[in-house]
């Protein structure tokens, strides 16, 4: 009995943070991780692929571009895809893309196809995490920023398991077989993932958002209009967040520590970001994400400007942990922001809009890094923009946290 009632494809009325809730979650995790793969492997590959098609860091840089503005195109596009027929169908629909992309990728006749193919890789994953956040915030209800925070982290784990992986694979077989083995494991593993998920589901594949309660911040601020506004803070502080995290591989190896001591410190990175994601998420809870997401971004800040003046290796390592545990939990906080102040109904698309404002920030700033790196030659300039962007966030964050504290003092 105890069987049917978790995986029955016609459950009892689903209770929010109950137990099939956090198993929900749990495989939203493993999903995540996988479909993750896009964004840290083209980080890692970038300077064997520039040094074998003979291209500039730029023109290199531009494979991370295109699979995040893929990744971002397709925040918007499986998010509507999931409030109007479900996550399952959300994340179906990229699975096999997914694994072509990466195929598609390994057998790249030229620079200008493997970034083009980057495309199609970042589309194809980009349920597993915005939309993917989105469902989880409608699964909880007492811990729901917390629940989303942990979905995020899914991207994080596969940013810590990711690179040395790759790293392995593009040294022992090539960066070729290893695109190609990549694109095969991922699309049967996450399609084994979402019969799982969809097992746990049951029929409520599609969700119903008729009694669902009203957003709990009230800034004044039409749907679209705040839309807007975290889109643009979003981009900010991802440019920022970009430098380290599209060039700390590169950045190592031009200092002469070598790529595998760059993907160390990426993994290093991400491994404590999980951290920052989670405890953002009870911290979400306790006093809201314009607060969460606020403290965050002062404290990503700080990161970036150690960067600025420590270059050795045993700082290097140090420093990057700092930045994932400051920075981890930024991106999720747009989300709760989201499911705070707007209709629960519209939360993957208006989620996916500020996510792909946050990818079109990373893509930017990992190509705008390379760009600045082939003018100076070093990445000291590329630190000092960074820090530029984020003080746009921090400003944008404040401006709304008074605006809220003027409302509630209103009210």
């Amino acid at each position: 009995m105890a069987i049917y009632s978790q995986f029955s494809s016609e459950p009892a009325t689903f209770v929010p943070d109950s137990r099939r809730a956090w198993l929900r979650l749990a495989v939203a995790v493993v999903i995540g991780s996988l479909g993750s793969v896009g964004m840290w492997s083209v980080v890692v590959a970038l300077p064997v692929v520039q040094s074998d098609f003979g291209a500039t860091r730029g023109t290199a840089s531009l494979a991370f571009t295109m699979v995040m503005l893929g990744f971002g195109l397709g925040q918007v596009v499986t998010g509507r895809i999931s409030d109007r027929y479900g996550i399952v169908a959300a994340i179906g629909v990229g699975i096999g893309i997914l694994g072509l992309g990466y195929i598609g990728a390994g057998y790249a006749p030229s620079v200008l196809a493997f970034i083009l193919l980057h495309f199609a890789i970042g589309l194809s994953s980009a349920a597993t995490f915005g939309p993917l956040m989105a469902e989880a915030s409608h699964w909880f209800d007492r811990y729901r920023g917390l629940a989303v925070a942990i979905a995020a982290s899914g991207n994080y784990i596969g940013g810590t398991l990711w690179p040395p992986a790759v790293n392995f694979g593009l040294q022992t077989f090539g960066w070729r077989t290893t695109h190609i083995a990549i694109g095969i494991f991922t699309a049967i593993a996450m399609a084994v993932s979402l019969v799982a998920l969809r097992l746990l589901m049951g029929a409520a594949t599609q969700r119903s958002h008729v009694n669902a309660p009203p957003p709990r911040v009230d800034l004044k601020l039409s749907t679209n209009a705040l839309t807007a506004i975290l889109s643009v803070a979003s981009i900010a502080c991802c440019v920022a967040m970009s430098m380290p995290q599209v060039h700390i591989v590169a950045y190592c190896g031009d200092l002469g520590y070598g790529v595998a001591r760059g993907a160390e410190m990426l993994s290093l990175m991400l491994g404590f970001g999980i951290i920052s994601r989670i405890g953002s998420g009870f911290l979400a809870d306790k006093i809201g994400g314009i607060r969460t997401l606020l403290i965050g971004s002062v404290a990503q800040g700080s990161a970036l400007l150690f960067y600025l003046f420590f270059d050795s290796l045993t700082s290097l390592y140090i420093i990057s942990a700092m930045f994932g545990l400051f920075q981890g939990g930024i991106v999720p906080s747009y989300a709760i922001i989201v499911r705070e102040a707007m209709p629960a109904a519209e939360a993957a698309t208006r989620i996916g809009i500020v996510i792909f404002a946050s990818v079109f920030g990373m893509s930017l700033g990992g190509w705008i890094s390379g760009v600045i790196f082939d003018a100076t030659g070093s990445y000291a300039a590329a630190f000092a923009n960074g820090l530029a962007w984020n003080l746009l966030n921090v400003t944008i964050m404040v401006l709304l946290l008074l605006r809220a504290r003027q409302r509630l003092a209103l009210a």
